[in-house]
């Protein structure tokens, strides 16, 4: 990776003496020495104990700084391949290690400093001239501003590699998640460590449409998948309603089904659920909205779980409502629905239905001879209440046809 605003080599700049590598080279020993000992004491980062990877890093830092400026004063134009990699990777070292790369840019001050303070004694010592001191401080420091440059390019460098880890970590993750797929527990830890997701107890799938533009703007927490034709995402924890406010802020092309909030290990069934709610709400079944719950939804959800099976139950238990003419046919049902809902008596049916009470003690006979045997059993009854309640919703979805006997 290549800086847009690269501090030129000391080959670029008036050039030192070359014998002044000399001079300069028994010097390091001692001041290696101090520009360590520097950096612990103003850097906390820094200080640990001998022999820690910090402690590597720091003193290799610190012996090929100071190697890499001696020999750039010895040979101006020879190649800095080299001792450019090594300061890359310190910066690569703090973006792995998620720290800001502010103390190693500190550390290269003070190496700065300390050794600046090191050649003012040597100038005096072997009488430099003022001159070569002059371009001795320019060179210096503008070997450190080199430094720090290679540095942020490895930390920036290693940052976008981490980031894209971590997405694709985040994306494997989410699909483990979502499809039940058989794996370990220590598998999907080591993944979510990847992916920089801490696991939580529950989650809650959330279905979006796939035909529009994506949501944007979810957090930092939320798992999503845009790739396939039904995106989704995964929310750590309940959907609470601040939460909610927030998805329902980012779904730029609606609506959405927030599914149940279920253990991890079930959030296969989660998006599936929810899945179908946004289904139900694009054939009109569910009341449309920007985001809906489907725990608002669970009963509809059940009963339409499989719409041929309904249309089976159907036919077996409204088969004596065949011999109908199509309007008598939807008048009982009508009426059938409303008592087993409700056990009211003719009076309040008839409210209810808009017509006389005679009108609904005439249906009531009809009724009890076409289902008498079955309204009498508590089972019967509960299975004609609920397939008259899925056929009203599949009604609703076709436009308010009713049931044909078929």
């Amino acid at each position: 990776m290549q800086s847009a605003a690269r501090i030129p080599p000391l080959a670029e700049r008036p050039e030192l003496p070359q014998q002044l590598a000399a001079v300069i080279r028994p010097e390091l020993p001692s001041l290696f020495k101090e520009i360590t000992h520097e950096i612990r004491r103003a850097l906390p980062e820094y200080a640990h104990a001998r022999g820690s990877v910090y402690d590597r890093v720091l003193r290799t830092g610190v012996e090929r700084s100071l190697d890499g400026f001696a020999e750039r004063v010895a040979a101006p134009r020879a190649t800095t391949a080299q001792f450019d990699e090594v300061h890359r990777r310190l910066g690569k070292f703090e973006a792995l290690e998620g720290r800001s790369l502010d103390s190693l840019q500190a550390a290269y001050r003070i190496g700065g400093r300390v050794a600046w303070r090191r050649a003012m004694k040597i100038g005096q010592r072997h009488r430099i001239s003022s001159q070569v001191m002059i371009v001795f401080a320019d060179a210096l420091f503008a070997y450190i501003d080199e430094l720090s440059v290679l540095a942020r390019e490895g930390y920036q460098e290693a940052v976008a590699g981490n980031a894209e880890e971590r997405d694709t970590a985040r994306r494997r993750l989410l699909r483990l998640l979502v499809t039940g797929t058989a794996v370990t527990t220590g598998a999907i830890e080591a993944l979510a460590e990847r992916a920089e997701w801490p696991l939580p107890a529950e989650a809650t799938a959330v279905a979006l449409r796939g035909d529009g533009p994506l949501p944007a703007g979810l957090g930092p927490d939320v798992l999503v998948d845009t790739a396939g034709p039904q995106p989704y995402a995964l929310v750590p924890g309940e959907v609470g309603e601040e939460r909610f406010a927030a998805l329902r802020d980012a779904v730029s092309h609606p609506p959405a089904a927030v599914g149940l909030t279920l253990p991890l290990h079930e959030a296969a069934d989660g998006l599936r659920w929810a899945r179908r709610v946004l289904r139900l709400v694009e054939t009109g079944i569910v009341q449309d909205g920007p985001l809906v719950r489907c725990e608002d939804h669970l009963l509809t959800l059940w009963l339409m779980a499989d719409p041929a099976l309904v249309e089976q139950i159907a036919g077996r238990r409204l088969a004596p409502l065949a011999g109908l003419t199509p309007g008598r046919r939807e008048r009982i049902s009508e009426t059938l629905q409303v008592w087993l809902t409700t056990r009211g008596t003719a009076v309040q049916m008839a409210e209810q239905l808009r017509v006389h009470p005679q009108t609904i003690r005439y249906r009531l006979r009809v009724t009890d001879q076409l289902f008498g045997h079955e309204m009498a059993e508590a089972e019967s009854r509960f299975a004609l209440e609920a397939v008259l309640r899925a056929l009203e919703l599949r009604d609703r979805a076709q436009g308010g046809v009713p049931y044909d006997g078929g």
